[in-house]
């Protein structure tokens, strides 16, 4: 009995780890393997600057600064390869979970490859704009990186189990029961619960999408409106108050929805261009430096 339990436990704790393994995150794959490749990566760099005498001084058409500059290169276009290499799937050791884990601690390592190949000489020139693009093309990788790290779960958090589909069919329901219920007002009553109606609750444009803003939101301005208002049918207003209020309640969780998804998925439309941007420049880079050798 005792060997079955031994083995049964044994076999948990293979599953545990198992599991554990298939739901590691890209940063802290396989160990930060990559953040280790990456930070050996740079302080050879560093050191290596450190220790090789260049006559005059370090500068990007230095033996060296064409070295640095050579690995930067190609470390950029096979970081682009990973739009590639998100349409393959595939669990072996360049499965996607590795290759982005290689993609942002390697990307990270361009910091100090593409500053140290400057020699830290930096000018109002097609050199410096392609290292500030590399720069930008980073930072805005950092922020994809946070988002990623902890929106998720907020994401999670706000939907509670419901889809998006789920939140609008909701959303349509207190407008059918507000139809119904806003029937004995008065006009004065009835007009801000038909715009309420009328609202559409993806209308705000990107600046309210991102903010979580809606100054102009119908439905409150309706809720405002009623709850002030001294007419007629004081329970059929009272009604109208309560599922205006459980409307708005329901809208709030959408607009979040909404917003967690914008902050998500805008950096892309930073990240993406940008890299392009860099690619250009970077082929001016080169080309000026052979033109010029």
């Amino acid at each position: 009995m005792a060997s079955i339990f031994r083995r049964r436990r044994n076999r948990a704790t293979q599953t545990e780890r198992v599991r554990e393994r298939q739901h590691e995150g890209f940063l802290r794959y396989a160990g930060f393997r990559w953040a280790k490749i990456s930070g050996a990566l740079g302080l050879l760099v560093i050191v290596s600057y450190a220790l090789i005498d260049v006559t005059p001084r370090h500068n990007g058409g230095s033996w060296y600064g064409y070295t640095l500059g050579t690995i930067g290169a190609l470390l950029i276009l096979w970081l682009t390869a990973l739009g590639y290499r998100k349409r393959k799937m595939t669990s072996d050791y360049w499965s996607l979970k590795a290759w982005t884990s290689a993609h942002v601690y390697l990307g990270l390592s361009l910091i100090v490859i593409g500053t140290w190949h400057t020699g830290f000489q930096l000018g109002w020139n097609v050199h410096t704009l392609a290292w500030a693009l590399m720069m930008l093309v980073i930072l805005s990788g950092l922020y994809g990186v946070v988002v990623y790290a902890t929106l998720p779960q907020a994401l999670s958090n706000n939907r509670d189990q419901m889809t998006q589909m789920q939140m609008l069919e909701a959303i349509r329901a207190f407008d059918r029961q507000l139809h119904s219920a806003a029937q004995p007002l008065s006009p004065a009553d009835t007009a801000p619960v038909l715009a309420s109606l009328d609202e559409n609750p993806f209308a705000g444009g990107i600046g309210a999408r991102l903010s979580g803003r809606y100054p102009r939101c119908a439905t409150a301005a309706a809720l405002s409106a009623l709850a002030a208002s001294h007419g007629s049918a004081p329970e059929a207003r009272e009604k109208v108050v309560g599922l205006l209020r459980q409307k708005q309640a329901a809208l709030a969780r959408l607009r979040a929805h909404l917003r967690i998804r914008a902050l998500l998925e805008i950096w892309l439309y930073v990240h993406v261009p940008l890299t392009f941007a860099l690619i250009a420049a970077l082929s001016a880079h080169i080309i000026s430096v052979f033109f010029y050798w």
